[in-house]
């Protein structure tokens, strides 16, 4: 479980209802640009990554964790296997400016 001691510090408390991009990564490759403007409709993109390896978590674009795929219904989700700090990927709080 995520470190909770860290969002209740008072500083905290204005970014905590700030909406951040949280991303769950497949996988991802590089390719040069002929092969990408060659693609199609049907087209199969390999990636260099088991089918059976955990996905990346990301919160702000920073990986916090990994899991594996879930249905939810009719929908896609995560099992959460690991978490780290998500303080570290959260924006700052805003600093007071100086007094002059």
């Amino acid at each position: 479980m995520a470190d909770i001691q860290v969002m209740k510090k008072p500083e905290m408390t204005p970014i905590l209802d700030l909406e951040v991009p949280l991303i769950v990564q497949i996988a991802s490759r590089t390719m040069a640009v002929r092969e990408v403007v060659e693609l199609e409709h049907g087209a199969i993109i390999e990636f260099p990554r088991s089918a059976d390896e955990e996905l990346e978590i990301l919160v702000n674009n920073k990986p916090v964790g990994q899991g594996t795929a879930v249905k939810v219904g009719e929908n896609f989700g995560v099992r959460i296997s690991t978490i780290g700090h998500l303080d570290e990927c959260l924006p700052p709080p805003a600093t007071p400016p100086a007094e002059s």
